[in-house]
């Protein structure tokens, strides 16, 4: 699946832009931009590609989207028929991390804001939003100027201050290291990124950040909240997706070229972490390619 870059820079004199889109199907292109994007599907169903991540989408999702990272809405074929009379209606605000200038979400009053643009980078999910959220997104696409501009920041306000969402794209399809102040974790991850595709073991790991190996596991498992060993699967199991979206290698190939050293403890991993077999997750992207033809 070939991968474009979008230009969705600001064009009329505005730090960032809103767009209410009403068309018969959602533009079906493997996209990127340098933008941030908050995405609020208000109409449609269909399957939403956000990195690796595949899941079915509907009416009242609200997605934000970090940089750079590939994503793409694709109807249900009942939207592509001729005589079909359904609509696809959304609202996408594009913004640049520094859209207010590079000071701005530095600031003490603004910091969970640049928290949130961080988390961005694999892809948010906002579960169980309320009516008024959705309402107060749509009344600030109505808006101009100053106005416009204080209702998105008590949106984002209220975002980063939502507990309940989930990521969408695994660490290991952004192949980004986590922001955290400690040197030694930061060597960790950069170590694993570096090896996930070699024998890595949790006493090579532990002497990096130099601890004794049960310390550093249970430390390991407080800071991510998973244990090391199912943090370096989900690292290989990322890069997978990424190789199976480019349909260079075949499926065993992928798995030694991953890091496994099987092909079944691949396959069950895999099942495990994506709620498929490697082959399923092919075929999903396939019909993806063949959308395009």
């Amino acid at each position: 699946m070939k991968l474009h870059f979008l230009d969705r820079s600001c064009l009329d004199n505005t730090s960032f832009s809103t767009q209410v889109n009403k068309m018969p199907y959602f533009l079906k292109i493997w996209h990127y931009h340098p933008e941030l994007e908050l995405a609020l599907n208000l109409e449609s169903e269909g399957t939403r590609f956000i990195g690796d991540s595949i899941e079915k989408f509907e009416p009242g999702d609200l997605i934000l989207i970090g940089e750079n990272l590939p994503h793409m809405w694709l109807n249900d074929e009942k939207y592509f028929k001729k005589d079909s009379n359904l609509l696809a209606r959304n609202i996408g605000v594009h913004f640049k991390k520094n859209y207010l200038g590079n000071t701005f979400f530095s600031t003490p009053e603004m910091s969970h804001l640049l928290e949130l643009f961080n988390r961005a980078q694999y892809g948010i999910k906002f579960l169980g939003v309320d009516q008024e959220l959705i309402d107060e997104i749509q009344e600030m696409a109505r808006l101009e100027g100053f106005n416009k501009s204080i209702k998105f920041l008590i949106i984002l306000d209220k975002l980063a201050r939502h507990k309940e969402y989930k990521f969408l794209a695994s660490q290991g399809y952004v192949n980004s290291f986590k922001i955290n102040e400690n040197e030694a974790l930061d060597k960790v991850y950069a170590y694993i990124f570096k090896n996930f595709n070699k024998a890595i073991t949790l006493q090579n790991v532990a002497e990096i950040a130099h601890m004794n190996a049960s310390a550093f596991s249970r430390f390991f498992k407080r800071v991510n909240n998973k244990t090391f060993s199912q943090y370096v699967a989900e690292i290989r199991i990322g890069y997978a997706c990424k190789l199976l979206i480019e349909n260079k290698y075949n499926i065993t190939e992928i798995c030694y070229e991953s890091g496994f050293n099987n092909i079944s403890n691949f396959n069950r991993k895999f099942k495990l972490i994506k709620n498929c077999t490697p082959s399923v997750y092919t075929k999903q992207h396939n019909k993806v390619e063949s959308a395009f033809s």
